[in-house]
């Protein structure tokens, strides 16, 4: 067996569909390019048609197969025909969410339902809904993304870092029960990675603090959140479930 043989029988994703909710932003965006050039065809699902549809072109120019579907996944209706079309995945990944820096006594139920419905909400229904096409066909794999906040608290972001914790034990949660049906479940957990969620809470002084509260001393890269990915989606991975993979430069090691 050459190397090229053993990469792609460990980590080779050709045969398989993945749907990518969230793709048409920075994190997502670089997971749709990882999983396509792993093989997969990809389905880039987003409210941004622009960006959407620029990316799944630049995929398929490189050779990967990708279509845009654009989707509200705060929307049932929305939601549902995105099922509907795509309800073979093999692979789901959960990358939507927003943020938000509102002081806590500050937090309007307007502002906390929006985000509860975006960052937990829709995750729970596309986990309920793909998650059922799997058990019902041949298995297999969801990637939620979760936070560093769902790990510990992370201040100015309360109503964010609440949903993150919910996702992550929504994970775990289904994991457990779907083991034994060939679906598995993991979390993946981002430090600061600069996208557009996090880019207008970044003062700074906010900044400051992050580098000194991150052993590495800098940001993150989208290319090292996606690589991750494909360990959490490959062949390799089939006995991995019910994990949070971490990639955030050390910060949920660092105390004093």
């Amino acid at each position: 067996m050459t190397s090229a043989d053993y990469l792609m029988k460990m980590f080779g994703l050709k045969g398989e569909k993945a749907v990518v909710i969230g793709g048409t932003g920075t994190l997502g965006g670089a997971m749709c390019d990882t999983l396509a050039y792993a093989g997969a065809s990809v389905i880039v699902s987003g409210r941004k048609e622009k960006p959407g549809t620029a990316r799944a072109h630049t995929i398929r120019q490189n050779g990967g197969i990708a279509a845009f579907h654009m989707c509200d996944c705060t929307d049932e209706a929305s939601l549902q025909a995105l099922v509907e079309a795509h309800g073979d995945a093999t692979i789901v990944i959960n990358a939507q969410g927003d943020n938000s820096a509102t002081p806590f006594l500050e937090i309007e139920e307007e502002e906390a339902l929006r985000l509860m419905g975006l960052n937990y909400h829709s995750v729970m229904r596309s986990c309920q809904l793909f998650g059922g096409k799997m058990i019902a066909s041949n298995g297999g794999s969801i990637i939620n993304i979760a936070s560093a906040s769902s790990e510990i608290p992370l201040s100015r972001v309360f109503t964010y870092s609440a949903t993150k914790a919910a996702v992550l034990n929504l994970t775990k949660n289904l994991a457990r029960e779907w083991a034994t049906q060939d679906v598995r479940v993991n979390a993946l957990t981002p430090g600061f990675i600069p996208a557009e969620q996090s880019r207008k809470v970044l003062t700074p002084d906010r900044i400051e603090q992050i580098m000194n509260h991150t052993p590495a001393n800098r940001f993150g890269e989208p290319y090292e959140l996606a690589t991750a990915l494909l360990y959490l989606v490959g062949p390799g991975s089939s006995f991995t479930t019910g994990t949070s993979t971490v990639v955030d430069g050390g910060y949920l090691c660092k105390t004093i």
